[in-house]
């Protein structure tokens, strides 16, 4: 418990970070970079993002508190891990809203990834839920796509209604904005032309990090990173 704990500290850890560098007009990319090149630190679980999900962290770090309270002593450290990570998990959809509006009705929005990580399926406490519920109760539409997890998305997303693809770029048909939540390989290097073709609006929100600001901005994209204003 303590050993997940402490990483799930570094990961709200920098995503606290990345809040305040939008908030001062910093670039988080190059505070993590700073602070990662410190050998006491390292760059390990020092990424930005939406948000930590899956088996381990979400239950551990519960688990840990709980056998706090029942022993009476209230954690205030890990307490507060677990409360910046739920906020994280908003993030992307407040990034959403502050360019499109809180009402998008109609508007179509394409989500890449839907998997806690890449690599696998689970999408147990997986950014990607958060973030397509909130569409779906602003009254958008929501195109989604996971190499592995759609049949588990349709299962946690049971009610929402949700447009499923097994194509990333088919996913882009006249969407108005696409949101990179999960770092699949296979996002590290998309057709950018093809995207464009295929993208009605050129708002592109990345949960990760993945690129260049200049190098997208100049492929023609609106490009919002986390910790980056």
């Amino acid at each position: 418990y303590a050993a997940n704990a402490m990483l799930a500290t570094k990961i709200s850890f920098i995503n606290e970070i990345a809040n305040i560098c939008e908030k001062v007009g910093a670039d988080v990319n190059q505070v993590r970079t700073g602070i990662g090149s410190d050998k006491r630190i390292g760059y390990k679980f020092i990424y930005p993002g939406c948000g930590y999900g899956g088996s381990c962290f979400p239950k551990d770090v519960q688990a840990l508190i709980n056998i706090s309270n029942n022993y009476g002593y209230k954690p205030k450290l890990i307490t507060a891990v677990e409360a910046v990570n739920n906020d994280q998990k908003e993030v992307l959809f407040s990034k959403l809203k502050s360019q499109l509006g809180p009402d998008l009705k109609g508007m179509k929005i394409a989500v890449w990834g839907l998997a806690f990580k890449p690599e696998t399926d689970d999408m147990r406490e997986a950014s990607s839920i958060n973030l397509i519920q909130s569409i779906v109760k602003a009254g958008g539409i929501v195109n989604a796509y996971d190499p592995k997890a759609i049949k588990e998305a349709k299962f946690y997303l049971k009610g929402y209604i949700v447009n499923y693809y097994t194509n990333k770029y088919l996913a882009l048909e006249d969407v108005d904005a696409l949101v990179l939540v999960t770092e699949w390989k296979e996002f590290r290097s998309p057709d950018f032309e093809l995207m464009k073709l295929k993208m009605k609006g050129n708002l592109f929100i990345d949960g990760r990090n993945q690129f260049k600001t200049e190098f997208i901005k100049n492929k023609g994209f609106k490009y919002l990173q986390i910790g980056v204003n």
